[in-house]
């Protein structure tokens, strides 16, 4: 800690420091406490997309078990390709996050009456599957990004409550007895000067 001067001025500023410090930390407090609830609800959201995603494979244990087959396999691999993952962000808890928009998919063509009757559900099933995937990625990020955000947020509230604040006071505690003591010194010399004036004219 930097060794501060016993003097108004100096008295002044840590004043000053105070209240600016006393103004940001409640901003600094609503800050943490809406990161805290903005970081809840994505806890929900991934909960729910991965609740989603095992009900949706529970749906379809009827012939999930056709994908051990390897012709099963390489047609669904070859039939559905991700064209693109519409993204876009938004403002949450004070941070920019990216936000899950839309999936589109190339599916291509195929005999529907060469292929198993199960092929139609296993395509719709797999977009859905790995639409939530993406969708969970996206989730994943917000989560980590407002994580962040939080512990910077936690780290600046600490330093103000713990450091900044006590640390002002003390410094006008320390400086208002140095300057009365100063004053009640002088005070002293005055008296003093005076006295001895007073006995020399005399």
């Amino acid at each position: 800690m930097a060794k501060i001067k016993m003097t108004k001025t100096e008295l002044k500023a840590q004043q000053d420091a105070l209240k600016q410090f006393m103004r940001f930390l409640p901003m600094l407090q609503l800050k943490k406490q809406q990161l805290q609830m903005e970081i809840r609800k994505s806890q929900a959201r991934l909960r729910e997309n991965e609740e989603a995603a095992e009900a949706l494979r529970k749906n379809i244990v009827s012939w999930i078990s056709l994908f051990s087959d390897e012709h099963a396999v390489k047609l669904l691999s070859s039939i559905i390709e991700v064209a693109s993952v519409e993204t876009g962000t938004a403002n949450i808890g004070g941070v920019q996050v990216p936000v899950f928009n839309s999936i589109t998919f190339n599916i291509k063509e195929y005999d529907l009456v060469m292929e198993d009757s199960w092929i139609d559900d296993g395509v719709e099933a797999v977009k859905k599957i790995i639409e939530l995937d993406e969708a969970h990625k996206i989730i994943e990020e917000q989560f980590r990004l407002l994580s962040r955000e939080l512990k910077t947020t936690s780290q600046r509230v600490n330093l103000f409550e713990k450091i900044k604040i006590p640390e002002c006071r003390e410094n006008i505690r320390t400086i208002r007895i140095a300057i009365g003591n100063n004053d009640t010194a002088g005070v002293a010399r005055s008296k003093i000067a005076k006295r001895k004036s007073q006995e020399a004219a005399a």
